[in-house]
Protein backbone atom coordinates (compact mmCIF):
# COMPACT_ATOMS: atom_id res chain seq x y z
CA UNK A 1 0.00 0.00 0.00
CA UNK A 2 0.98 3.70 -0.94
CA UNK A 3 1.75 5.64 2.18
CA UNK A 4 -0.33 9.03 2.11
CA UNK A 5 -0.87 12.20 4.68
CA UNK A 6 -3.89 14.47 4.83
CA UNK A 7 -2.85 17.99 6.48
CA UNK A 8 -5.03 20.44 7.37
CA UNK A 9 -4.50 24.53 8.00
CA UNK A 10 -3.92 24.19 11.51
CA UNK A 11 -1.21 22.42 11.65
CA UNK A 12 -2.70 18.85 12.18
CA UNK A 13 -1.11 16.26 9.67
CA UNK A 14 -1.91 12.45 10.03
CA UNK A 15 -0.57 9.64 7.81
CA UNK A 16 -2.18 6.86 6.39
CA UNK A 17 -2.53 4.36 3.47
CA UNK A 18 -3.77 5.78 -0.07
CA UNK A 19 -6.66 3.78 -2.09
CA UNK A 20 -8.42 5.34 -5.58
CA UNK A 21 -6.21 7.04 -7.91
CA UNK A 22 -2.78 8.00 -6.68
CA UNK A 23 -2.49 11.73 -6.85
CA UNK A 24 -3.43 14.51 -5.00
CA UNK A 25 -5.82 16.34 -3.73
CA UNK A 26 -6.83 19.84 -1.94
CA UNK A 27 -10.50 21.26 -0.46
CA UNK A 28 -12.25 22.09 2.31
CA UNK A 29 -12.52 18.81 4.50
CA UNK A 30 -15.55 18.46 6.18
CA UNK A 31 -17.23 15.29 7.67
CA UNK A 32 -20.46 13.10 6.94
CA UNK A 33 -22.43 11.44 9.68
CA UNK A 34 -24.30 9.16 8.25
CA UNK A 35 -23.65 5.41 8.87
CA UNK A 36 -24.72 4.69 4.78
CA UNK A 37 -25.08 6.39 1.68
CA UNK A 38 -21.38 6.64 0.68
CA UNK A 39 -22.17 6.27 -2.97
CA UNK A 40 -24.60 9.21 -2.78
CA UNK A 41 -22.41 11.33 -1.54
CA UNK A 42 -19.20 10.42 -3.57
CA UNK A 43 -21.62 11.86 -6.40
CA UNK A 44 -23.59 13.88 -5.13
CA UNK A 45 -22.33 17.89 -6.63
CA UNK A 46 -22.60 19.82 -3.50
CA UNK A 47 -19.60 17.97 -2.15
CA UNK A 48 -17.53 19.80 -5.15
CA UNK A 49 -14.51 21.54 -3.93
CA UNK A 50 -14.35 19.20 -0.49
CA UNK A 51 -12.70 16.75 0.80
CA UNK A 52 -15.27 14.27 2.41
CA UNK A 53 -14.55 12.30 5.19
CA UNK A 54 -16.87 9.54 6.80
CA UNK A 55 -17.51 9.34 10.52
CA UNK A 56 -18.59 5.74 10.54
CA UNK A 57 -15.62 3.85 10.25
CA UNK A 58 -16.57 1.33 8.49
CA UNK A 59 -17.00 2.07 4.76
CA UNK A 60 -17.67 0.44 1.62
CA UNK A 61 -18.84 -2.67 2.99
CA UNK A 62 -21.41 -3.21 0.65
CA UNK A 63 -20.01 -2.12 -2.45
CA UNK A 64 -20.63 0.65 -5.25
CA UNK A 65 -24.02 0.00 -7.19
CA UNK A 66 -24.33 2.65 -10.20
CA UNK A 67 -28.22 3.12 -9.96
CA UNK A 68 -27.60 4.46 -6.67
CA UNK A 69 -25.11 7.81 -8.40
CA UNK A 70 -27.02 11.23 -8.10
CA UNK A 71 -25.23 12.35 -10.67
CA UNK A 72 -22.74 11.30 -13.52
CA UNK A 73 -19.98 10.28 -11.42
CA UNK A 74 -17.80 11.12 -8.20
CA UNK A 75 -17.78 14.72 -7.60
CA UNK A 76 -15.88 15.15 -4.32
CA UNK A 77 -12.10 15.98 -4.42
CA UNK A 78 -11.12 13.27 -1.79
CA UNK A 79 -11.94 11.02 0.39
CA UNK A 80 -10.82 9.98 3.84
CA UNK A 81 -12.04 6.82 5.86
CA UNK A 82 -11.27 4.78 9.25
CA UNK A 83 -10.87 1.85 7.49
CA UNK A 84 -12.01 0.42 3.71
CA UNK A 85 -13.27 -2.54 3.08
CA UNK A 86 -12.08 -4.38 0.30
CA UNK A 87 -14.00 -7.05 -0.05
CA UNK A 88 -18.01 -5.47 0.07
CA UNK A 89 -20.96 -8.39 0.24
CA UNK A 90 -24.08 -7.35 -1.80
CA UNK A 91 -26.11 -8.80 -4.50
CA UNK A 92 -26.41 -5.48 -5.82
CA UNK A 93 -22.53 -4.25 -5.62
CA UNK A 94 -20.72 -4.13 -9.03
CA UNK A 95 -17.23 -2.62 -7.90
CA UNK A 96 -15.73 -1.83 -4.49
CA UNK A 97 -15.08 2.21 -3.27
CA UNK A 98 -11.48 1.48 -4.32
CA UNK A 99 -12.13 0.85 -7.61
CA UNK A 100 -14.90 3.40 -8.32
CA UNK A 101 -12.28 6.60 -6.84
CA UNK A 102 -9.48 5.21 -9.60
CA UNK A 103 -12.50 5.29 -12.14
CA UNK A 104 -12.80 8.84 -11.54
CA UNK A 105 -9.49 9.74 -10.67
CA UNK A 106 -10.43 10.70 -6.97
CA UNK A 107 -7.95 10.00 -4.49
CA UNK A 108 -8.41 8.29 -1.21
CA UNK A 109 -7.42 8.13 2.75
CA UNK A 110 -7.78 5.29 5.17
CA UNK A 111 -6.52 4.31 8.22
CA UNK A 112 -6.95 7.70 9.62
CA UNK A 113 -8.35 8.63 13.35
CA UNK A 114 -11.53 10.25 11.76
CA UNK A 115 -12.65 10.51 15.15
CA UNK A 116 -10.30 12.56 16.45
CA UNK A 117 -10.18 15.10 13.29
CA UNK A 118 -14.00 15.49 13.45
CA UNK A 119 -13.66 16.19 16.80
CA UNK A 120 -10.88 18.91 16.10
CA UNK A 121 -13.38 20.55 13.21
CA UNK A 122 -16.09 20.69 15.43
CA UNK A 123 -13.89 22.91 17.58
CA UNK A 124 -12.29 25.16 15.08
CA UNK A 125 -14.37 24.68 12.68
CA UNK A 126 -14.09 23.08 8.45
CA UNK A 127 -10.57 23.30 7.83
CA UNK A 128 -8.87 23.52 3.88
CA UNK A 129 -6.77 20.36 3.54
CA UNK A 130 -4.60 18.21 1.27
CA UNK A 131 -4.35 14.60 0.80
CA UNK A 132 -0.81 14.13 -0.45
CA UNK A 133 1.08 10.86 -1.54
CA UNK A 134 4.65 9.52 -0.58
CA UNK A 135 6.53 11.04 1.70
CA UNK A 136 6.45 14.54 2.34
CA UNK A 137 7.48 17.56 4.14
CA UNK A 138 5.36 17.80 6.46
CA UNK A 139 5.62 21.77 7.01
CA UNK A 140 5.30 22.20 3.34
CA UNK A 141 1.98 20.32 3.37
CA UNK A 142 0.53 22.44 5.99
CA UNK A 143 1.42 25.23 3.65
CA UNK A 144 -0.18 24.47 0.82
CA UNK A 145 -3.26 23.36 2.69
CA UNK A 146 -3.51 27.29 4.44
CA UNK A 147 -2.52 28.52 0.76
CA UNK A 148 -5.34 27.24 -0.94
CA UNK A 149 -8.39 29.61 -1.84
CA UNK A 150 -11.30 29.38 0.50
CA UNK A 151 -14.36 27.64 -0.45
CA UNK A 152 -16.17 31.14 -0.25
CA UNK A 153 -13.66 31.92 -2.94
CA UNK A 154 -14.49 29.42 -5.33
CA UNK A 155 -16.99 29.58 -8.63
CA UNK A 156 -18.04 25.56 -8.20
CA UNK A 157 -21.46 25.72 -9.72
CA UNK A 158 -20.28 25.89 -13.13
CA UNK A 159 -18.03 22.69 -12.61
CA UNK A 160 -21.43 20.58 -11.87
CA UNK A 161 -24.34 22.16 -13.64
CA UNK A 162 -25.66 21.14 -17.56
CA UNK A 163 -24.53 23.13 -20.54
CA UNK A 164 -27.38 22.81 -22.43
CA UNK A 165 -31.09 21.64 -21.32
CA UNK A 166 -31.74 18.60 -20.72
CA UNK A 167 -35.62 17.03 -20.76
CA UNK A 168 -36.79 13.72 -18.32
CA UNK A 169 -40.12 13.09 -19.52
CA UNK A 170 -42.92 12.03 -16.58
CA UNK A 171 -44.59 8.66 -18.12
CA UNK A 172 -47.92 10.65 -17.56
CA UNK A 173 -47.13 13.87 -17.35
CA UNK A 174 -49.40 16.44 -15.84
CA UNK A 175 -47.00 19.48 -15.57
CA UNK A 176 -43.63 20.63 -16.93
CA UNK A 177 -40.96 22.69 -14.19
CA UNK A 178 -38.12 24.65 -15.38
CA UNK A 179 -34.92 22.63 -12.78
CA UNK A 180 -32.67 25.67 -12.38
CA UNK A 181 -29.38 23.86 -12.05
CA UNK A 182 -26.65 24.26 -9.68
CA UNK A 183 -25.36 20.48 -9.13
CA UNK A 184 -28.77 18.32 -8.95
CA UNK A 185 -29.08 15.58 -7.24
CA UNK A 186 -30.98 13.00 -9.13
CA UNK A 187 -33.19 11.92 -6.51
CA UNK A 188 -34.80 15.33 -6.52
CA UNK A 189 -35.84 14.52 -10.82
CA UNK A 190 -37.54 11.21 -9.96
CA UNK A 191 -39.31 12.39 -7.11
CA UNK A 192 -40.94 15.17 -9.47
CA UNK A 193 -41.26 11.95 -11.74
CA UNK A 194 -42.88 10.10 -9.42
CA UNK A 195 -45.12 13.18 -9.45
CA UNK A 196 -45.59 13.11 -13.22
CA UNK A 197 -43.66 16.17 -13.62
CA UNK A 198 -42.12 16.48 -16.37
CA UNK A 199 -38.81 18.11 -15.58
CA UNK A 200 -36.25 20.56 -17.67
CA UNK A 201 -33.04 20.91 -16.06
CA UNK A 202 -31.36 23.81 -17.53
CA UNK A 203 -28.13 25.96 -16.74
CA UNK A 204 -28.44 28.64 -13.43
CA UNK A 205 -28.34 31.20 -15.82
CA UNK A 206 -31.22 30.35 -18.09
CA UNK A 207 -32.89 33.75 -19.37
CA UNK A 208 -36.14 34.14 -17.59
CA UNK A 209 -37.91 35.86 -20.16
CA UNK A 210 -37.45 32.15 -21.91
CA UNK A 211 -38.62 30.19 -18.72
CA UNK A 212 -41.72 32.45 -19.31
CA UNK A 213 -42.11 32.70 -22.49
CA UNK A 214 -42.11 28.39 -22.80
CA UNK A 215 -44.94 28.30 -20.25
CA UNK A 216 -44.06 26.32 -17.46
CA UNK A 217 -46.03 25.43 -14.84
CA UNK A 218 -43.06 26.14 -12.30
CA UNK A 219 -39.56 26.92 -11.24
CA UNK A 220 -37.08 24.43 -9.51
CA UNK A 221 -33.79 25.83 -7.94
CA UNK A 222 -31.58 22.76 -7.22
CA UNK A 223 -29.33 22.28 -4.64
CA UNK A 224 -25.49 23.10 -5.68
CA UNK A 225 -22.05 23.45 -3.91
CA UNK A 226 -19.99 26.72 -2.52
CA UNK A 227 -21.26 29.92 -1.30
CA UNK A 228 -24.80 31.38 -2.37
CA UNK A 229 -23.32 35.07 -2.20
CA UNK A 230 -21.43 34.29 -5.51
CA UNK A 231 -24.62 33.31 -7.50
CA UNK A 232 -25.86 35.88 -8.66
CA UNK A 233 -27.32 35.55 -12.05
CA UNK A 234 -29.75 32.99 -10.32
CA UNK A 235 -30.40 35.35 -7.30
CA UNK A 236 -31.40 37.97 -10.08
CA UNK A 237 -33.84 34.65 -11.92
CA UNK A 238 -35.83 34.56 -8.99
CA UNK A 239 -36.57 38.08 -8.16
CA UNK A 240 -38.17 38.15 -11.99
CA UNK A 241 -39.98 35.33 -11.78
CA UNK A 242 -41.47 35.16 -7.71
CA UNK A 243 -45.17 35.88 -8.56
CA UNK A 244 -45.09 34.88 -12.11
CA UNK A 245 -44.74 30.86 -11.52
CA UNK A 246 -44.55 28.56 -8.47
CA UNK A 247 -41.17 28.83 -7.02
CA UNK A 248 -39.47 25.58 -5.02
CA UNK A 249 -35.99 25.92 -4.15
CA UNK A 250 -33.74 23.04 -2.23
CA UNK A 251 -30.58 23.82 -0.48
CA UNK A 252 -28.57 26.03 -2.16
CA UNK A 253 -31.57 27.00 -4.15
CA UNK A 254 -33.17 27.67 -0.60
CA UNK A 255 -30.52 29.95 -0.02
CA UNK A 256 -30.78 31.76 -3.15
CA UNK A 257 -34.64 32.15 -3.16
CA UNK A 258 -33.70 34.16 -0.14
CA UNK A 259 -31.04 36.04 -1.65
CA UNK A 260 -33.42 36.85 -3.94
CA UNK A 261 -35.61 38.77 -1.42
CA UNK A 262 -32.46 41.00 -0.15
CA UNK A 263 -31.53 38.37 3.04
CA UNK A 264 -28.31 37.50 4.07
CA UNK A 265 -26.75 34.12 3.96
CA UNK A 266 -23.22 33.42 6.26
CA UNK A 267 -21.29 30.17 6.58
CA UNK A 268 -21.35 27.26 9.23
CA UNK A 269 -19.24 26.48 11.81
CA UNK A 270 -18.58 22.88 10.00
CA UNK A 271 -22.28 22.68 8.13
CA UNK A 272 -24.88 20.07 8.59
CA UNK A 273 -23.51 16.71 6.72
CA UNK A 274 -25.70 13.79 7.41
CA UNK A 275 -28.82 11.85 7.69
CA UNK A 276 -29.74 12.63 11.00
CA UNK A 277 -30.54 16.12 11.44
CA UNK A 278 -34.12 17.35 13.62
CA UNK A 279 -35.89 19.90 11.84
CA UNK A 280 -39.09 20.76 14.15
CA UNK A 281 -42.06 22.34 11.21
CA UNK A 282 -43.95 24.80 13.49
CA UNK A 283 -47.55 23.92 11.42
CA UNK A 284 -47.54 20.77 12.03
CA UNK A 285 -45.88 20.77 15.32
CA UNK A 286 -43.78 17.72 14.27
CA UNK A 287 -40.15 16.72 14.34
CA UNK A 288 -38.85 15.36 10.87
CA UNK A 289 -35.41 13.43 10.95
CA UNK A 290 -33.89 15.22 7.79
CA UNK A 291 -30.95 14.36 5.54
CA UNK A 292 -28.62 16.92 4.92
CA UNK A 293 -25.39 18.54 2.96
CA UNK A 294 -24.49 22.03 3.53
CA UNK A 295 -21.84 24.65 4.74
CA UNK A 296 -23.96 27.96 4.12
CA UNK A 297 -27.50 29.04 6.15
CA UNK A 298 -30.00 32.06 5.76
CA UNK A 299 -29.15 34.97 8.58
CA UNK A 300 -32.90 35.21 9.62
CA UNK A 301 -32.43 38.35 11.40
CA UNK A 302 -32.40 39.81 7.78
CA UNK A 303 -35.21 37.80 6.09
CA UNK A 304 -38.10 40.31 4.75
CA UNK A 305 -41.70 41.18 6.53
CA UNK A 306 -43.26 38.70 3.21
CA UNK A 307 -41.03 35.42 3.57
CA UNK A 308 -41.93 33.71 6.77
CA UNK A 309 -39.60 31.15 8.75
CA UNK A 310 -41.98 27.77 8.83
CA UNK A 311 -38.99 25.37 9.79
CA UNK A 312 -36.13 25.43 11.83
CA UNK A 313 -33.58 22.84 12.52
CA UNK A 314 -33.23 21.78 16.29
CA UNK A 315 -29.80 21.49 17.09
CA UNK A 316 -28.33 25.14 16.40
CA UNK A 317 -32.34 26.72 15.68
CA UNK A 318 -31.14 27.67 12.26
CA UNK A 319 -33.70 28.30 9.33
CA UNK A 320 -34.49 25.19 7.58
CA UNK A 321 -38.15 25.80 5.85
CA UNK A 322 -39.63 29.17 4.09
CA UNK A 323 -42.84 30.47 2.99
CA UNK A 324 -43.82 33.23 1.06
CA UNK A 325 -47.09 35.23 2.81
CA UNK A 326 -48.70 36.30 -1.08
CA UNK A 327 -47.10 34.42 -4.29
CA UNK A 328 -46.61 30.66 -4.46
CA UNK A 329 -42.84 30.38 -3.16
CA UNK A 330 -41.60 27.72 -0.63
CA UNK A 331 -38.12 26.43 0.37
CA UNK A 332 -36.43 24.32 2.20
CA UNK A 333 -32.46 24.07 3.03
CA UNK A 334 -32.54 20.27 4.04
CA UNK A 335 -32.61 17.31 1.29
CA UNK A 336 -36.30 15.85 1.43
CA UNK A 337 -35.80 13.90 -1.69
CA UNK A 338 -33.44 12.01 1.09
CA UNK A 339 -30.67 10.47 -0.97
CA UNK A 340 -29.42 8.91 1.08
CA UNK A 341 -31.74 8.82 4.52
CA UNK A 342 -35.17 9.16 6.02
CA UNK A 343 -38.33 9.79 4.01
CA UNK A 344 -39.98 11.88 6.53
CA UNK A 345 -39.97 15.00 4.13
CA UNK A 346 -41.16 13.64 0.90
CA UNK A 347 -43.93 15.75 1.17
CA UNK A 348 -42.48 18.76 0.12
CA UNK A 349 -42.49 17.41 -3.20
CA UNK A 350 -46.10 16.67 -2.65
CA UNK A 351 -46.43 20.77 -1.61
CA UNK A 352 -44.92 21.55 -4.41
CA UNK A 353 -47.33 19.49 -6.94
CA UNK A 354 -50.42 21.51 -5.16
CA UNK A 355 -49.10 24.63 -5.54
CA UNK A 356 -48.50 23.70 -9.35
CA UNK A 357 -52.32 22.74 -9.88
CA UNK A 358 -53.85 25.72 -7.70
CA UNK A 359 -51.53 27.98 -10.01
CA UNK A 360 -52.72 26.14 -13.28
Amino acid sequence: MVKAYLALEDGTVVSGKLFGAEREAEGELVFNTAMTGYVEALTDPSYKGQILMMTYPLIGNYGVCREDFESDGVKVEGFVVRELCKHPSNWRSEIGVDELLKEYDVPGIEGVDTRMITKRTRIYGAMKAVISVGEHDVEKLVERAKNQPSITEMDLVDKVCVREPKRFEAEKSRYEVALLDHGIKMSIVRQLLLRNVTVDVLPYYYPPEKIIEKGYDGVFVSNGPGDPARISESVESIRKLAGKLPIAGICLGHQLVARAFKAKTFKLKFGHHGANQPVKDFESGRVFISSQNHGFAVDEKTLPRELEVTQVNLNDMTVEGLRHKEIPLISVQYHPEAGPGPHDTYFFFDEFVRMLKEYR
